[in-house]
C-alpha cells in the first residue's frame, strides 16, 4: 500500500490585487506544449490569480499556467489552497482544495487542468 503524502501550497506573494475588480490576472503567452504533470520538488510558489487561474513558479522566469475548468468558489479571495499525492508530481486530475485563513477551515475542492508552459508579461510601472 502506498503512503499518501500530504503538501500545501500557500500564496506568499506580494502580487497586486483589485478587491474592487477582482483579482489582476497578467497576460501570459504559452511557451511550448502542455503538460498533464510537473513534478512537486520543482515547485517553487503558487500565484492564485483568480478563482480560475493559478500559475506555478518554478524558478526563474519558468512558469506552469493552469486554467481551472470551472471556478473554483473563494479561491481567488482567500488564495490560499492544499493538495494531496501518493506520486511526487501535481497532475491535471488532482484536486485542490480552498483553506480559508480564518478558522483553519476548508472551502471549495476543484479539479485541476493541464499545465500550461508560459511566459508571464511584465507589469509596467504606472506613470502620472
Amino acid at each position: 500500500m502506498r503512503a499518501t503524502m500530504a503538501f500545501m501550497l500557500v500564496l506568499a506573494s506580494g502580487a497586486a490585487v483589485a478587491r474592487d475588480n477582482g483579482p489582476a490576472v497578467p497576460d501570459a503567452v504559452p511557451a511550448g506544449a502542455a503538460r498533464s504533470c510537473v513534478p512537486i520538488m520543482a515547485l517553487r510558489e503558487s500565484l492564485v490569480r483568480s478563482d480560475r487561474v493559478i500559475d506555478f513558479h518554478t524558478g526563474g522566469d519558468r512558469y506552469y499556467r493552469v486554467t481551472l475548468p470551472r471556478p473554483c468558489p473563494g479561491l481567488g479571495f482567500e488564495r490560499r489552497f492544499a493538495y494531496a499525492t501518493s506520486i511526487g508530481q501535481l497532475c491535471a486530475q488532482d484536486l485542490i482544495t480552498v483553506l480559508y485563513q480564518t478558522g483553519g477551515m476548508r472551502g471549495a475542492s476543484c479539479g485541476l487542468a493541464p499545465f500550461q508552459p508560459v511566459t508571464i508579461a511584465r507589469r509596467r510601472a504606472k506613470s502620472g
